[in-house]
């Protein structure tokens, strides 16, 4: 019978997804690649050793290593996540990491390393060879550059195990063979050398190799140890006690630690407190997380940016799921937000958000509210609308006048992605209540200013409902700055308003205030009252700006179908007009009489800005029928313009004036009593 044997390396559960990378080491056994899970695709490192003929002593090395990774575990050691073991090959999937050589010539491309990352770093390869010195009993015996690998965060891992022994009793020291790797052994290793150390000596020695190396660039001779290059004066009395000649004057590794987080060492920095206080926070009192996180948002402009997204937001999640950090993690948070493209914020960042809105925390709300501009351009529109807004408008009814005022400021951000009923609806109900109740001044002349500004987001028909009699209101509030942000607001949305409606509505309204007891209100009120005066007799001079409507409006382009509607309903032009404009207009409305639609293609209107007008029966047709006008009377000009917004205003003489509606019976040829259709 015949057994087909299954491909172990087939069925191992990770892949190579790039060539290999080059050799960790020369003459080194490993190749290091870049794998991934076949199951989800997450990234890992792919160590790889193939068997070769006649090299017996190597594969047992390497095995020892692996069953080394495999056993030891700690933080700054290389974490092992699985491994395969055949008759023609070793595979050890670890965490994804890259070569310490091969990082420093990345960050050299740069600007390099900065000397907070490299404390942290030797910080970490030290605290590695004391486990293994102290904890374990085992000599490393193979500490260099090639040894070292770094992760995503910026982290250094200790890993070439290839050599490891055992510091207790007369093991023997497995034989390296290579001379790129004898170069780091200590003098006293040598034949002649009759000095013996301690059980850390060799390897502390080789530290001081790898210290050279990382600031002065590959060892190549030991004579070179005696040049300190770059090495920071900081670390130099420490470096020297590592590659002195006497062995027993080498510090242990935790002895060197201590030395160099001591005042003034190299070590002794914001940057490895701060890992340290990571490593330990979920130890750590409530009262001390939430001082390292108010004080954590000062440092981490200093901080690499690796390092902020991989490490330090990962702690700020956390802290915020299970500790409740508060409110007190939002300004960290945001600022490492920045680091994160657009797709990894809304995965990490943005389900937060959601979450603390709908906190109780009163710090927590106002903190949001002060900061969202940090974050709102990565909220849509369906998350805005059914998980924030409903919570956020529950701060205009707090007690609180502070919330209040924040959540009056905050809808300048929030308005463009309200849906319809709630900005139109929702917001408009507060906003008059704030308006008309709120015994705060300033929350009122807050409103006012956000009313006016968030305009432009409003439809035709609350603009008409609701502009005018909301800064209307304003101008009679006793609080001062108030009536100056409702005359402000009438000329900030004057585009808005119908010639009528500036004459008989807002000047009136205008003129009062002139007799303001404050003096900045009356000026506000003179400015405003010229610039709706002079729209106004603009119009009046020159009421035959009809001829140039059709190329006008041509090229107020996206609100087409807005304008068009207003011009069959208002004007009773749906057929003559189709000549002069409807001819090339692609909107909706306009396309059952455009011949050329097909031909300039669909572009569409913004229906967003014109709900329901062309479902309007009044509208469609028109409210100017029984009216009769004699030729040469001004008055026959109803200046009732569309309601389209500011960047949709025709400008006329570098002023933004409607457009004039003549209402005089249509003559033959399209021609109008008091004005020409060209």
């Amino acid at each position: 019978m015949w057994f087909f044997a299954r491909d172990p390396i087939r069925d191992f559960p990770f892949e190579s997804v790039a060539p290999q990378e080059p050799p960790l080491q020369p003459g080194g056994p490993w190749q290091l690649h870049r794998g991934k899970r076949k199951a989800t695709g997450e990234p890992v490192s792919l160590f790889v050793y193939d068997v070769k003929p006649n090299s017996e002593e190597q594969t047992q090395l390497a095995k020892a290593a692996f069953k080394h990774l495999k056993t030891l575990r700690h933080p700054n050691i290389l974490s092992y996540i699985d491994g395969l073991e055949t008759e023609k090959c070793l595979h050890v999937v670890t965490e994804p990491v890259v070569p310490l050589r091969a990082y420093l010539e990345s960050r050299g491309e740069v600007k390099g390393l900065s000397d907070l990352e490299i404390s942290w770093g030797l910080h970490q390869i030290v605290k590695a060879l004391s486990f293994l010195v102290n904890d374990c009993h085992l000599i490393h015996n193979n500490v260099c550059a090639a040894a070292v690998f770094v992760d995503r965060a910026g982290e250094w891992k200790l890993g070439g195990l290839d050599y490891m022994c055992s510091a207790v009793g007369e093991s023997a020291v497995p034989r390296k063979g290579v001379p790129e790797l004898e170069k780091y052994d200590p003098p006293e290793l040598t034949e002649n050398s009759k000095a013996i150390g301690e059980k850390w000596s060799a390897d502390m020695w080789r530290l001081g190799c790898l210290i050279w190396e990382v600031f002065n660039g590959p060892l190549l001779r030991s004579s070179s140890l005696r040049s300190l290059g770059k090495i920071p004066k900081s670390l130099v009395p420490h470096y020297c006690e590592l590659v002195g000649a006497n062995p027993k004057l080498r510090p242990n590794p935790a002895k060197f630690l201590q030395n160099c987080c001591g005042p003034g060492g190299f070590m002794d920095n914001h940057f490895v407190e701060t890992n340290l206080f990571l490593e330990e926070i979920q130890i750590k009192e409530p009262a001390e997380r939430q001082k390292f996180f108010q004080e954590l948002n000062t440092h981490l402009d200093t901080f690499p940016e690796d390092f902020c997204r991989h490490k330090v937001l990962p702690q700020l999640l956390t802290a915020f799921e299970f500790s409740n950090a508060g409110a007190v993690i939002l300004t960290p948070l945001f600022k490492v937000g920045k680091f994160l493209n657009s797709q990894e914020y809304q995965q990490k960042i943005i389900p937060v958000i959601v979450k603390m809105f709908s906190s109780p925390d009163r710090a927590m709300r106002i903190r949001l509210l002060q900061q969202m501009e940090q974050f709102i351009q990565y909220l849509n529109e369906p998350t805005v609308n059914t998980q924030i807004f409903p919570h956020v408008v529950h701060g205009f009814l707090d007690t609180n006048p502070a919330i209040r005022e924040q959540t009056v400021k905050s809808m300048l951000l929030l308005a463009p992605k309200l849906s319809e009923n709630n900005l139109n609806v929702e917001l408009m109900k507060h906003f008059a209540r704030l308006q008309a109740r709120d015994d705060q001044g300033p929350i009122r002349c807050n409103t006012t200013v956000c009313l006016g500004k968030i305009g432009p987001y409003l439809n035709a028909n609350t603009r008409k409902n609701v502009l005018i009699s909301a800064f209307t209101r304003a101008t009679k509030d006793p609080f001062a700055p108030s009536r100056a942000a409702g005359v402000l607001g009438f000329s900030a949305t004057h585009n808005y308003f119908s010639m009528s409606d500036c004459a008989f509505k807002i000047l009136p309204v205008l003129c009062t205030l002139t007799m303001d007891p404050e003096k900045t209100v009356r000026d506000q009120a003179f400015k405003a009252i010229r610039s709706f005066l002079t729209k106004l007799e603009t119009i009046s001079e020159d009421p035959s700006q009809l001829a140039e409507l059709g190329e006008l409006l041509w090229e107020l382009g996206r609100n087409s179908m807005q304008i068009c509607v207003w011009l069959s309903g208002q004007m009773g032009l749906s057929r003559t007009f189709c000549h002069l404009f409807r001819e090339g207009c692609p909107c909706s409305f306009c396309q059952p009489w455009s011949r050329g639609s097909r031909q300039l293609g669909r572009v569409g209107c913004d229906r967003g800005l014109v709900p329901d007008v062309e479902a309007d029966p009044d509208q469609r047709r028109g409210r100017t029928r029984g009216r009769e006008h004699t030729r040469g009377d001004t008055s026959q000009y109803d200046v009732r313009g569309p309601q389209t917004r500011d960047w949709a205003a025709p400008c006329l003489g570098g002023s933004s004036t409607p457009l004039i509606q003549p209402v005089g019976p249509v003559g033959a040829g399209g021609r109008r009593d008091g004005g020409q259709l060209g």
